[in-house]
C-alpha cells in the first residue's frame, strides 16, 4: 500500500498538466471503435430483431437503442474512473478480491441458467469481475518483486490464484472468457519478471488443464474435432457458424457490399455479437476489416506505451492487463470468424453489442487514462516502464 509520505511525495514530484499528459491518442482510437460499433450493431441486428422472435421481434432498432444507452453509461463510467487516482484500487485490493471471487462463485453456482439468459440480460456481473481480477493480479504481482522468479513463491501461488478464478469462470460455463483471463494473466506474469522456465511450466500445465476441460464437455470436443478436420465437413452442425462467417468474408471482397447490405447476417447466429467481424468483412470489405484490425493494433501500442511510462510497477502491470484483455479478446473473436481458432462465442470489444461488456470496457479505459495522467512526462523518465532503464 502507498503510505501518506509516499502519496505526498508523488504529489510534490508529479509535474503539473496531468490532463495534457492524458493519452488522447488512445482516447481517439476508442472513439473510432465506438462509432464503428454503433453503425455495425444497427446494421447487423435489425434483421435479427425482425425475424428471430422474442421481446424484440418487430423492433429493428431494439439492440441499437440499448447499445446507445450502454454507451452513454460507459462514457460516464470512463469519465469517473479517469478522474480517480488508480492507486486507490491498490489500497482496496483485498475488498476487490473478495467481491470478485463472490461474483465468480455466484455465477458458477447459477451456471447454465445464466448462460441461457445471457442474450436477454443487460447486466452480466462477470464483466465487472474481470476488471477486479486484473486489479488484484496487478497488486499481487507488484508486491512480489523479485520473488516472482522463485517457483515456490511466484509460479505456484500465482497458478493457484489464477486456477481458482479461471475454474469458476469455466463452470459458468464461459470457456472463452477463461482463455482470455489465462492469456492476460500470463502476459502480466511475464512482464512482472517471470523467466522462460516458469512460462514453459505454466503453459504446459495450463494447456493440459484446458485439454482436460474440453474433453469433459462433449460439445467443446466436437468443436475442436470440427476445427481440426474441416468446418465444411460439419457445415450443418458445429461448423455452421464458421462456414457462414467465411462466406460473409468472401462476399465482402475488397470494398464490401455496402453498409446494411449484408445477406449473411440472416444466416449467422447473433451477427451483432459473436458474428460481428464477419458482418464487418462483408459490408466494409477487406479494407474496412483491415482498418478495424489497425485500430486494435494502435490500441495495443498506445496502451503498452502507457504501461511503459507508468510511475510505478503496479500501474505498469495494471495497464498491461487491461490492454492485453481487450487485445486478446479481439484476437480470439477474429480468430473464430476467420477459422484460425476453434469456435467459441466471444464479442468484439467496443464494437459488438453487449451492455455489460461495453460499459466495463469503457470503465477500464478510464483506468488506463488515469494511469496515463499520472505517468512520467516522457518515455525515458519511467523507472517502472516496459523496456525502461
Amino acid at each position: 500500500m502507498i503510505g501518506s509520505v509516499e502519496r505526498q511525495a508523488l504529489r510534490q514530484t508529479r509535474p503539473k498538466g496531468q490532463l495534457a499528459r492524458t493519452d488522447w491518442g488512445l482516447f481517439l482510437i476508442v472513439l473510432m471503435l465506438l462509432i464503428i460499433g454503433l453503425a455495425m450493431v444497427y446494421s447487423a441486428s435489425y434483421g435479427f430483431s425482425l425475424y428471430r422472435g422474442g421481446l424484440y421481434e418487430g423492433q429493428p432498432a431494439y439492440f441499437f437503442r440499448r447499445q446507445v444507452v450502454s454507451l452513454v453509461i460507459g462514457l460516464m463510467a470512463m469519465a469517473v474512473f479517469w478522474r480517480i487516482d488508480y492507486r486507490w484500487y491498490r489500497r482496496m485490493a483485498t475488498p476487490i478480491l473478495v467481491i470478485t471471487m463472490a461474483i465468480l462463485a455466484t455465477m458458477a453456482l447459477l451456471g447454465r441458467w445464466v448462460f441461457h439468459q445471457r442474450m436477454a440480460s443487460f447486466i452480466q456481473p462477470v464483466e465487472v469481475a474481470k476488471v477486479g481480477a486484473m486489479i488484484y493480479i496487478a497488486v499481487w504481482l507488484a508486491s512480489r518483486g523479485e520473488q516472482i522468479r522463485d517457483i515456490s513463491l511466484g509460479l505456484i501461488p500465482f497458478s493457484l490464484l489464477l486456477g481458482i478464478m479461471a475454474g469458476l469462470v469455466v463452470i459458468q460455463p464461459d470457456f472463452s472468457t477463461a482463455i482470455v483471463l489465462i492469456a492476460t494473466a500470463a502476459a502480466m506474469f511475464f512482464v512482472a519478471g517471470a523467466d522462460m522456465r516458469q512460462l514453459l511450466i505454466g503453459f504446459l500445465c495450463g494447456g493440459v488443464a484446458l485439454v482436460l476441460v474440453a474433453l469433459l464437455v462433449p460439445y467443446r470436443m466436437e468443436r475442436i474435432r470440427t476445427f481440426i478436420n474441416d468446418p465444411l465437413t460439419a457445415a450443418l452442425a458445429e461448423g455452421f457458424q464458421t462456414v457462414q462467417s467465411l462466406a460473409a468474408l468472401n462476399a465482402g471482397g475488397l470494398f464490401g457490399v455496402g453498409l446494411s447490405q449484408s445477406q449473411q447476417k440472416f444466416s449467422i447466429f447473433a451477427p451483432h455479437t459473436d458474428g460481428m467481424f464477419a458482418i464487418i468483412g462483408e459490408e466494409l470489405g477487406f479494407v474496412g476489416a483491415s482498418f478495424v484490425l489497425l485500430l486494435y493494433a494502435l490500441w495495443t501500442w498506445r496502451g503498452l506505451r502507457i504501461a511503459r511510462q507508468a510511475e510505478d510497477r503496479y500501474g505498469m502491470l495494471l495497464a498491461v492487463g487491461l490492454v492485453c484483455w481487450v487485445t486478446f479478446q479481439a484476437a480470439l473473436h477474429i480468430g473464430v470468424i476467420t477459422a484460425t481458432t476453434p469456435f467459441t462465442g466471444t464479442v468484439l470489444p467496443m464494437v459488438s453489442y453487449g451492455g455489460s461488456s461495453l460499459t466495463t470496457t469503457l470503465g477500464s479505459v478510464g483506468i488506463l487514462l488515469s494511469i496515463s495522467r499520472g505517468s512520467a512526462p516522457n518515455e525515458k523518465g519511467s523507472a517502472a516502464g516496459i523496456g525502461g532503464p
